[in-house]
């Protein structure tokens, strides 16, 4: 179901991306404050037309594409979401940890998703089909699944970019555990992966930044919910803004109790 047709676009794009990369980096801003780069629009754009080609009847949603109105978007059961550079922060401080992202969503569900980290070259992919995947430059894509039974100490995975009151309450209320921190849509992905138990994001995102390395999660048997337990979905909304979500493996341990709301 695309996989395999969009695992090199996503690569495509990541080295598109590492052109830019290679040379001094142009910053803009957009409308909402956060930067902009030659190579946010570079990967867009080999993305957008990509996808078109590939199936020119489902529609694309990108952060960098011209704002759709809700009236249009209501009426999708199936459309691509794509956020072509996720930690543009990341990628102006050159530590490599940003990201390119597909997601296919169905029913308001991503169905599959491909995040690709080009300047680390790797690679997570998965589909409720297919299991999750990790492969690393050009070695063998290995299966991978999130943990099952946490971890003591809890290994929590962390926003280099956003920290802020509620997820010192929420480390608080934990517990002993150690902090991982990391850039972008990897830190799903390393939950995915089993490298970490819990990924609390009490702080704003929108539905691009999530919606493939969603897919990759629930594909390797974790789980990405709000505060209260329901599921994230896509596009039932005119906001694009996700609600404060937590990411984990271990469904029987009670991690909404300590976000300070049931």
């Amino acid at each position: 179901m695309y996989l395999n047709e969009i695992i090199p676009i996503a690569i495509e794009a990541g080295r598109a991306i590492m052109d830019v990369y290679a040379k001094e980096i142009d910053v803009q801003t957009k409308s909402d404050n956060s930067p902009l780069t030659e190579a946010d629009l570079a990967s867009h754009n080999i993305i957008v037309e990509s996808l078109h080609r590939l199936d020119p009847d489902i529609p694309v949603l990108s952060e960098e594409s011209d704002s759709i109105p809700f009236e249009v978007r209501r009426s999708w059961t199936r459309f691509w979401l794509i956020d072509p550079l996720d930690g543009t922060k990341e990628f102006i401080k050159r530590n490599g940890e940003f990201t390119v992202n597909i997601a296919l969503i169905e029913n308001n569900q991503p169905v599959l998703g491909v995040v690709y980290a080009p300047a680390l070259d790797r690679l997570f992919y998965g589909s409720l089909e297919t299991g999750a995947f990790r492969r690393s430059g050009s070695g063998e894509a290995h299966a991978i699944s999130a943990t099952r039974t946490r971890q003591n100490p809890v290994r929590v995975v962390g926003s280099r970019s956003h920290a802020g009151e509620s997820l010192k309450h929420f480390l608080n209320e934990l517990g002993p555990h150690e902090l991982i921190s990391m850039g972008s849509s990897l830190k799903l992905c390393l939950v995915a992966s089993g490298e970490a138990d819990i990924y609390p994001r009490l702080g704003p995102t929108s539905e691009w930044d999530t919606a493939a390395s969603q897919a990759v999660v629930e594909a390797a048997g974790g789980r990405v919910t709000d505060t209260a337990g329901n599921m994230l979905r896509y596009g039932k909304k005119e906001s694009m803004l996700n609600p404060y979500f937590l990411v984990f493996g271990d469904s029987g341990y009670p991690w909404h109790e300590h976000c300070g709301q049931s």
